[in-house]
């Protein structure tokens, strides 16, 4: 899939862990795993706006596309 999710190097530099990640944003550790290893098919813009509050960040911070 060319979209690479980049989400533990943003967790990363903000030194938080997907519990706490997952507790911030309000969804289960299990869903936020799918998107960090870039399994998930889709998210919700809601998810992502929530994501990027949490970790001050853009979501091109995230989201990256690779050809």
């Amino acid at each position: 899939m060319p979209i690479i999710v980049n989400l533990d190097v943003m967790m990363s530099r903000r030194k938080m862990s997907l519990n706490e990640l997952s507790e911030r944003v309000g969804i289960t550790q299990s869903n936020l795993s799918i998107l960090k290893t870039g399994k998930a098919k889709a998210i919700r813009l809601e998810t992502l706006e929530t994501i990027c509050k949490v970790l001050d960040c853009q979501p091109g911070d995230i989201l990256e596309y690779q050809s």
